[in-house]
């Protein structure tokens, strides 16, 4: 005898809004998120832009806020070199020049060797004071190709810097070049005499040129190899020896000027 198929269960028609209430569920914590990080954001915001305004200026406070002038004494612009050419002369902006004393010798020292420090190039110049007064000594490497008597395009930023540090000032300048001891002869240059005393001269020129230095209180010289600093046996003395001296002169060289 065949058994009797059990009766079939009503379908539940409420079962929909276990779903639909999950759904509305998840849907109001996503909203919450959404509110709840939009209000973060604007504060962040807020304390942004808060930040921004004292940064140029503004007083929160006031009605009509007015930004301060940011003051602008310690910019300088590096005039821009055009290949193959000197920079333009410098304005001195009518300033009087003055005679330099030992306290301006140091003033001077303290601001070049800040400007090297500041660009990276304290290999490339030294500054001393003895009892001649400030040497500025510009080395072969930074400024000069070898066997070369003119000064690389790059080094003239450099250049103008020292330039304009020692021509606010009356005292004589002395440019001195000077070599290492290994010999040169080419065409233009038969011996290190000619090449030192041509990298004096060009520096003369540039800065009687460009920077308004008195060309009856300055003088080129060159040396040659006769008066290293270094010994000349080793690569580092003979690369020290190569350079040009700038020489403000104190007041004691000076009265043995003729």
């Amino acid at each position: 005898m065949a058994r009797k198929k059990a009766p079939e269960k009503e379908p539940n028609m409420e079962r929909w809004m276990v779903s639909y209430a999950d759904f509305i569920t998840l849907l109001f914590a996503v909203f919450v998120t959404l509110y709840a990080m939009s209000q973060t954001d604007k504060k962040k915001v807020e304390e942004v832009v808060e930040s921004l305004r004292e940064s140029f200026g503004y007083n929160k406070t006031s009605s009509s806020p007015k930004p301060r002038i940011i003051d602008s004494g310690n910019i300088s612009i590096i005039p821009t070199l055009r290949p193959q050419s000197v920079p333009e002369k410098a304005v001195r902006g009518g300033k009087a020049k003055a005679h330099a004393e030992e306290k301006d010798f140091k003033a001077v020292k303290a601001a070049i060797e800040a400007y090297l420090m500041k660009t990276g190039a304290q290999d490339k110049v030294s500054v001393e004071i003895n009892r001649r007064g400030l040497v500025v000594s510009l080395k072969e490497a930074g400024f000069f190709d070898s066997g070369s008597a003119i000064v690389q395009q790059s080094a003239y930023p450099l250049l103008a810097h020292v330039a304009e540090s020692l021509g606010n000032y009356t005292n004589p300048v002395r440019v001195e070049g000077h070599t290492d001891n290994v010999p040169i002869n080419s065409r233009m240059f038969p011996s290190n005499w000619e090449l030192s005393t041509a990298r004096a001269i060009f520096l003369v020129q540039y800065l009687v040129r460009h920077y308004d230095f008195e060309p009856e209180k300055i003088s080129a010289t060159g040396f040659g190899e006769y008066r290293p600093v270094a010994d000349n046996s080793t690569a580092d003395g003979r690369s020290r020896n190569r350079r040009v001296d700038i020489v403000l002169l104190s007041a004691e060289s000076e009265r043995g000027e003729p």
